[in-house]
């Protein structure tokens, strides 16, 4: 019964702070100043993967245990956020990956409660990759898919010059810093589908009207074998977010 009532205030307190944990590791990628590949590969990991696995993790009685897990803080899921970055700098960056002295440095000044030693580090990178199983590819992340589309449109069509890919990234983090959208790109929607979309989306907003003149609906559908009307109605969605007022 004690695990129970532990987990459902773990759940509370990562539903809670969602958000504002995502919006965290979105800031401190732009202070690291990592590759693209390097936050969204991070993002899924912390966000997609390791907060929804945590409570349950946690209900082993050997893993409740852990200081970093008991109880479970708000400084110690910022920084399993700046763990998330340094695992997924060490898979893409691999000649350049962050040190410890730059991940404690930022940790330093942007997680004011507690102040975490190289040890610390060392310690949650472990618990880190044991909450996930170890299983920590992102080859199925929607950046990459995304890329891959944005690629293949300029090799077909002249308006792909067109259309801004730093725009179709600029939505992909809205996507996640959203509440109502956030969980799109965790549960609802795969994340082939979510990229053809985020590229309609991108193309209607960033290529001018009087160039509409590629069929980009159908190609979409063709390059990725999803449905026209899922693609549709996902690009549908995310507009009406993006146009809204903050």
């Amino acid at each position: 019964m004690e695990h129970s009532s532990s987990s459902l205030v773990d759940s509370t307190l990562i539903s809670s702070q969602r958000l504002s944990l995502v919006e965290f590791l979105i800031q401190s990628a732009e202070h690291l100043q990592v590759a693209p590949v390097v936050k969204y590969s991070a993002l899924s990991l912390f966000a997609d993967r390791f907060l929804p696995s945590l409570p349950r993790f946690k209900i082993d009685a050997h893993n409740s245990n852990n200081w970093l897990l008991n109880p479970l803080t708000e400084s110690a899921l910022h920084l399993f956020a700046v763990i998330s970055l340094w695992i997924s700098t060490k898979m893409h960056d691999s000649r350049r990956p962050l040190s410890v002295t730059c991940l404690r440095s930022l940790a330093n000044k942007s997680i004011s409660e507690q102040h975490f030693t190289t040890r610390n580090f060392l310690e949650a990178e472990v618990l880190f990759m044991q909450v996930l199983n170890f299983e920590i590819g992102t080859t199925n992340i929607a950046f990459l898919f995304l890329q891959e589309l944005w690629i293949q449109i300029k090799g077909v069509a002249k308006a792909g010059e067109l259309i801004n890919f730093e725009a179709c990234m600029e939505i992909l983090d809205l996507l996640y810093e959203k509440e109502e959208t956030s969980l799109l790109c965790t549960y609802s929607c795969p994340p082939h589908s979510l990229a053809a979309s985020i590229l309609v989306v991108t193309y209607v907003m960033t290529v001018p009207q009087h160039k509409w003149e590629f069929p980009i609906l159908p190609w979409a559908k063709f390059v990725t074998s999803c449905k026209e009307e899922d693609i549709i109605k996902m690009a549908t969605l995310i507009l009406r977010h993006v146009l809204e007022p903050p």
